[in-house]
């Protein structure tokens, strides 16, 4: 099996180092295309891919650029997993709106920091579709970037670019709902459908017994008779809740679920601590994330040879894709969690949103599989935050504060109209070098 895969955003080492040793895994005749406008970034990607193709014997070839249309031309599939502005913009994304009393444990789906990181994301992301429309257009086009709902809805409005979206977090749920249950992973099937990050498991299975009532059973031991704060809480308590009330277990567990409910978590209390705090610490993932590029940059430019473990399979989204790839290639049908745009495989939910769901990889690609209408009330969850993905997307793609504004307001974690306008304002001062649009509508 023959392919050339570029990657967009490649300068994210860690998913680069995934998706190499998945390609040397499955033993593909790759030609493999690293694509990152920041050229130190980019110069570590291509260090660490070269050593462990080098260390492997792999049939990879390996080219890396600067610029996207230079790598384009020939490909068959595309990967973006690009983040403007990287972690300085995203710690503005939280920090800022702390000072409204706003506190997010991630800040790169929803609330102002999903609204902000949009801004962004949206116009790159565009670019990209232009460039891929223009110059790959049959190519399979993939995309890891968040936040994910809002960039695919707008590159297809915009481009009409065929991207689906792809992220782990529905197998992760599996695969610790299948721990809760005492079961390994590949005996536990299962129905899940939302939006990314709010995705709903309707139905779960077990070597084809219902598992719904045992987890049912499971949520009652977790919760006793009220959880009030961090002592007696159990691991993700605020999901166990929802799946006490809705009859459906949402993903991706507390540290996002929680950014789709923020009328719950004023202030950011959280079961006794505080959202992004010592609750899912932000500034620990920020340091987490400097701290891994920085090894990956030493272990790229060192004569030293790479550690064992980075030819070991990696629990991520990479994996996702090379499988996905390899169903479509030979036409398996196998199932995956994709986001799609809502063509009807879930009638009560808005046409044209982009929906994680299930879908069938053959040879006509993804193709979203049909589900029953959700319940009045899980379809509730869904109609808001995915009213928010609308507007935030004609906001980037038109620069219009008033919409950028209205979203901030959908989202419903500002507790006012003024702190709405000035907590948007700040945010697009503080983002000015990557929103010309917003200073091209102002000067129209």
């Amino acid at each position: 099996m023959h392919e050339t895969v570029v990657l967009v955003g490649a300068g994210s080492a860690m998913f680069t180092r995934g998706l190499v040793a998945d390609l040397i895994r499955m033993g593909w005749e790759t030609d493999l295309r690293l694509v990152d406008i920041d050229p130190d970034a980019l110069a570590v990607a291509e260090g660490l891919t070269a050593k462990m193709v080098e260390a492997q014997h792999a049939p990879i070839r390996l080219c890396a650029s600067t610029d996207l249309r230079d790598m384009l031309s020939g490909s068959t599939a595309i990967i973006t997993t690009i983040a403007v502005g990287g972690r300085s913009a995203w710690e503005r994304d939280v920090f800022i709106p702390r000072k409204y009393g706003i506190y997010q444990p991630v800040g790169d789906t929803i609330m102002p920091g999903g609204t902000s990181r949009s801004m962004r994301m949206i116009p790159a992301m565009v670019r990209i579709a232009e460039d891929v429309v223009d110059l790959a257009p049959e190519a399979l086009f993939f995309n890891y970037s968040n936040p994910m709902a809002a960039v695919c809805r707008a590159v297809r409005k915009a481009t009409r670019a065929n991207m689906v979206g792809l992220c782990h977090g529905v197998q992760g749920v599996a695969r610790y709902l299948a721990n809760v249950l005492g079961v390994g992973p590949t005996d536990v099937t299962y129905s899940a459908v939302g939006m990314n990050h709010l995705t709903w498991f309707t139905e779960v299975r077990v070597q084809d017994r219902d598992a719904m009532p045992q987890l049912h059973e499971i949520a009652v031991q977790k919760l006793g008779t009220g959880v009030t704060g961090a002592a007696d809480a159990p691991d993700n308590p605020f999901s166990w809740h929802l799946f006490d009330l809705f009859g459906a277990f949402p993903a991706v567990l507390d540290r996002h679920v929680s950014e789709f409910f923020p009328q719950f978590f004023a202030d950011g209390r959280y079961y006794g601590r505080t959202l992004g705090i010592d609750a899912f610490s932000f500034e620990d993932t920020i340091k987490r994330g400097s701290d891994i590029a920085e090894q990956m940059r030493q272990d790229a430019f060192s004569d030293r040879p790479l550690p064992g473990d980075y030819f070991d399979r990696i629990g991520g989204e990479h994996e996702q894709v090379t499988e996905i790839i390899q169903s479509i290639r030979h036409d398996a049908g196998n199932v995956y969690s994709a986001n799609l745009p809502n063509t009807g495989q879930v009638p009560n939910l808005p046409p044209d949103a982009i929906l994680e769901c299930p879908a069938m990889a053959g040879r006509g690609g993804l193709r979203p599989l049909p589900l029953p209408p959700l319940p009045s009330g899980l379809a509730g969850t869904l109609t808001r935050p995915l009213a928010w993905v609308a507007t935030v997307v004609e906001a980037a793609l038109e620069g219009s504060r008033d919409k950028f504004i209205q979203a901030l307001v959908l989202d419903g974690a500002v507790d006012s109209l003024a702190a709405a306008t000035n907590l948007a304002d700040e945010l697009l001062a503080a983002h000015a070098e990557y929103l010309p649009q917003f200073a091209s509508a102002a000067d129209s």
